[in-house]
């Protein structure tokens, strides 16, 4: 990160100030109005705005805590120590954290060198987000699904391990530069900067290293995973292999915890995959076709058409007419 920003945030702020001159514990009164101690939007954000940025406190140890927002901690210099519903996730130099409304959080003591980030964003700013993200299936949109609706089935943090990822790198100091700068228009211009952010996380499946623990959750994790990075060929046996599960019961599962089947699931994955190439290449509905893991083009037009109640070649004249 540019060395201008790390030192605007490593700066002794008013709080750690008064920690370094001899408080012992954070002071609630800055972050909750209630006796729970959860982190309130109200005391974070100014009224009116959706996002802020503010740098992480240092030197003390943040206690058992929840927000009503959704936060991310970008991990500037140095590193920090999080436990993240009892699981210890220590986040590096260029590692990304989202934390939901369900994530029960412990932060260990940090060092001065240690500069870290925290966005503190209401779950609407997330709307252009969602939109760029169009309705392809994938662990980042589960678990803006999961915040937005409050579901707890759904991952309460994802760690991004995305320190070699200079388009994440860059994204990210745009969007700090321009709120530490207050540039106009910043609200426009972070909410398609978090959307493109979203859009580069969204081949980084395999630099998540951690999700809510608890079975239930952890195993949602797994199937949709496979899917991303399977959707071709990826087979339901091959899945329950890999898992050490017997087929029949880990289809059970599937249904039981997602209300759709495997085969629904990979389905969907392969048709929103399709659309996306049908109105950003100019590949034939065959090739796409074979592309996405159907090789009986005939069976591939017939259930698109009753997904998307058109057929491939409407579906891309229409939205390109559009300009959807």
């Amino acid at each position: 990160m540019n060395q201008e920003i790390i030192n605007r945030l490593g700066v002794i702020t008013d709080e750690e100030r008064e920690i370094i001159n001899g408080r012992t514990e954070i002071d609630l009164e800055r972050y909750t109005q209630g006796k729970e101690l959860v982190i309130d939007s109200k005391k974070m954000l100014e009224h009116g705005k959706m996002i802020r940025i503010r740098p992480h406190t240092r030197f003390v140890h943040f206690p058992r805590h929840k927000h009503n927002y959704i936060e991310v901690i970008y991990m500037c210099k140095g590193e920090t120590t999080h436990i993240i519903d009892g699981e210890e996730v220590v986040l590096k130099t260029g590692e990304l954290l989202f934390l939901n409304q369900h994530a029960d959080q412990e932060i260990l003591p940090a060092g001065e060198d240690d500069i870290a980030v925290n966005f503190i964003i209401l779950p609407e700013f997330f709307d252009t987000a969602f939109e760029m993200m169009g309705e392809e299936e994938n662990l980042l949109r589960d678990f803006l699904v999961g915040s937005l609706c409050f579901d707890p089935r759904y991952a309460s943090f994802l760690h991004f391990q995305v320190a070699d990822a200079l388009p994440i790198q860059n994204l990210v100091e745009n969007m700090v530069w321009t709120l530490l700068n207050d540039q106009p228009n910043k609200r426009s211009i972070n909410q398609v900067t978090m959307g493109l952010l979203f859009l580069q996380l969204m081949h980084y499946t395999d630099k998540i290293s951690h999700t809510k623990e608890g079975f239930e959750q952890k195993l949602i994790f797994q199937v949709l995973k496979f899917i991303d990075e399977n959707y071709k060929e990826g087979e339901l046996t091959e899945l329950a292999i890999s898992l050490n599960y017997n087929i029949y019961w880990l289809s059970r599962a599937i249904k039981k915890l997602t209300g759709r089947t495997y085969k629904e699931l990979l389905q969907i994955k392969r048709l929103n995959k399709a659309s996306f190439l049908l109105l950003n290449t100019g590949l034939s509905v065959t090739n796409i076709s074979i592309a996405v893991g159907y090789d009986n083009t005939s069976y591939f037009h017939r259930i698109f058409r009753s997904y998307y109640s058109m057929s491939p070649k409407e579906y891309r004249e229409k939205n390109k007419t559009t300009g959807l």
